[in-house]
């Protein structure tokens, strides 16, 4: 389970291990995409300046929706079911 106050607003955090990416695009609003780039199947690496990028050959993905923002990626990235309920966040 993943806390909300751990995920920045304006950012986002990548659980490599779930491979899930969490991010907060505006106060209140959190999103979560898989972590897997849809150009080679790495995970991808940091959440900046709105966008989600995979390091091996620079693909970046729009924070608030997943969509491809440049790169190699043929896809964006799929998006996760979220729920945030007394401070905590639950993806499925």
């Amino acid at each position: 389970m993943v806390k909300a106050a751990d995920i920045p607003v304006g950012g986002g955090t990548v659980f490599a291990t779930a491979k899930i990416v969490v991010t907060q695009p505006k106060a209140g609003e959190s999103k979560a995409f898989s972590a897997v780039c849809t150009h080679k199947g790495r995970t991808v690496a940091s959440v900046a300046n709105g966008t989600i990028s995979c390091p091996c050959h620079a693909s970046t993905y729009d924070m608030a929706t997943g969509q491809v923002t440049g790169g190699s990626a043929p896809a964006p990235l799929p998006s996760k079911t979220i729920t945030v309920s007394g401070g905590s966040v639950t993806i499925s």
